[in-house]
């Protein structure tokens, strides 16, 4: 034996059965969609906040979802530059604070056109981090 044959994710982890697979699927979708209504519920009150709820929901109906996966590598075809933020979420230990604050930071640019409230704090802590 291989070291790759030990380090397979399928020695890894216990087989489960395919009710309890299906089962972890399905709840998953249904907690994704259950985010996803929830961020559009939000989405009228001032700022951001239904944007990174919404995106949340994708994230998870993606992880549960063939066919949600199968539409989302087309976008990502057709629009690489917005999903790419998306695409860096799905990956293993993805650093979630980073990702989400640049995805900020770009959702205010295009709303404010660069002056506004993010950008201030943005240049205020690279002043910190170089004094």
């Amino acid at each position: 034996m291989t070291a790759v044959t030990f380090a397979s994710p399928e020695r890894r982890r216990r087989p489960a059965s395919e009710f309890a697979r299906r089962l972890n699927k399905a709840a998953g979708m249904a907690l994704g969609f259950l985010i996803i209504v929830l961020g559009i519920l939000v989405a009228p009150l001032p700022g951001p906040g239904g944007v990174p709820i919404i995106t949340l929901g994708l994230i998870l109906v993606l992880r549960a979802s063939t066919g949600a996966k199968r539409l989302f590598i087309r976008a990502c075809h057709r629009w690489p530059r917005t999903l790419s933020p998306i695409r860096r979420l799905l990956r293993r230990n993805s650093p979630f604070v980073s990702i989400v604050w640049q995805m900020m930071l770009r959702m205010e640019k295009f709303v404010t056109r660069g002056n506004g409230l993010m950008a201030g704090w943005r240049r205020s802590l690279k002043r910190r981090r170089t004094a």
